[in-house]
């Protein structure tokens, strides 16, 4: 009897804290905190990224080109070829 009731109590709070929980998220005064904080970060990041400095480019000419002397003769492979060599 007292496992019965128990599980009873369980259930109930588990049904209680869902009901409540939804109940919140639902709101009208949930959503419009929701909407007033996303509103704010949107006028926050507007404001720092008016303030944020611009860097200068200094990657003019960073790449050197190197040219290859000793260029050696590749063996090419077909692909074919070697299956047909595996005897």
């Amino acid at each position: 009897m007292l496992k019965e009731i128990k599980y009873l109590i369980f259930i109930l709070v588990i049904l209680l804290f869902i009901f409540f929980t939804g109940k919140y998220y639902f709101s009208d005064e949930h959503k419009k905190k929701s909407y007033r904080s996303h509103k704010n970060i949107d006028e926050k990041i507007k404001l720092y990224s008016k303030n944020l400095p611009v860097l200068e480019n200094d990657t003019q000419n960073v790449i050197e080109y190197v040219k290859q002397i000793n260029k050696k003769k590749k063996k090419k492979f077909n692909f074919w070829k070697l299956l047909d060599n595996d005897k």
